[in-house]
C-alpha cells in the first residue's frame, strides 16, 4: 500500500506501532476512496454533459473545482484526525512480549470479538481438557488482552471440558 495521506520515508514507517501503522492504513483507505468517488462524480458529470450535448469545458472545469475543493477539505480533516490519533496513540505495555509468551495473536487493533474468538480456537487445539484448562487459568496475558471477555471464555471451556 502506498501512502500518500502523510509524508513518511520507509525509515519512519518502520518506527511506526502496530496501531499507529493501522491507523494510518485507515487513513489511506478513506482517502483513497474519497478520491475514487471524486473521480467516480467527475465521470458522471462529464457523460452528462457530453449525453444534453452541453459539454463545455467551462462547466466541466467549474464542476472539477468545485468537487477538488471539496475533496481537498476531506482529506485535510482525515489528516488532522489521524496526526491527531497518532500523536495520542502510546504503545500497549509489554505488547512485544506477550506474544513471544503465548501461542496465540496478540494485536491490540483487534476488536474485542476478534480476540475471543483467536484465543478461543488457540485453546480448543488443546486435547487435553485438564491441561487446557490449567493453561487458560494461569494465562494473564489473555487476562489483559480479553479484558471483560476472559471470563465468557473460561465458561466456555469448562463447557467443553465436561
Amino acid at each position: 500500500m502506498t501512502f500518500d495521506i502523510l509524508e513518511y520515508t520507509d525509515e519512519e514507517l518502520e518506527k511506526l506501532t502496530t496501531i499507529q501503522m493501522q491507523l494510518l492504513r485507515t487513513a489511506q483507505k478513506k482517502k483513497d476512496e474519497l478520491v475514487r468517488g471524486m473521480q467516480k462524480d467527475l465521470d458522471m458529470y462529464k457523460m452528462l454533459l457530453m449525453g444534453n450535448g452541453t459539454a463545455y469545458y467551462t462547466m466541466f472545469d467549474l464542476k472539477k473545482q468545485e468537487l477538488q475543493a471539496e475533496l481537498d477539505y476531506q482529506i485535510e480533516i482525515i489528516k488532522e484526525q489521524l496526526i491527531y490519533s497518532m500523536e495520542l496513540n502510546e504503545p500497549f505495555p509489554d505488547a512485544d512480549s506477550d506474544q513471544e509468551k503465548v501461542g496465540y495473536i496478540v494485536d491490540y487493533t483487534l476488536s474485542y470479538t476478534d480476540r475471543y474468538n483467536i484465543v478461543r480456537a488457540y485453546y480448543l487445539a488443546i486435547e487435553n481438557p485438564v491441561e487446557r484448562m490449567n493453561l487458560y487459568a494461569n494465562d494473564e496475558v489473555a487476562k489483559r488482552y480479553l479484558a471483560n471477555y476472559y471470563s465468557t471464555l473460561y465458561n466456555v471451556l469448562a463447557m467443553y471440558s465436561q
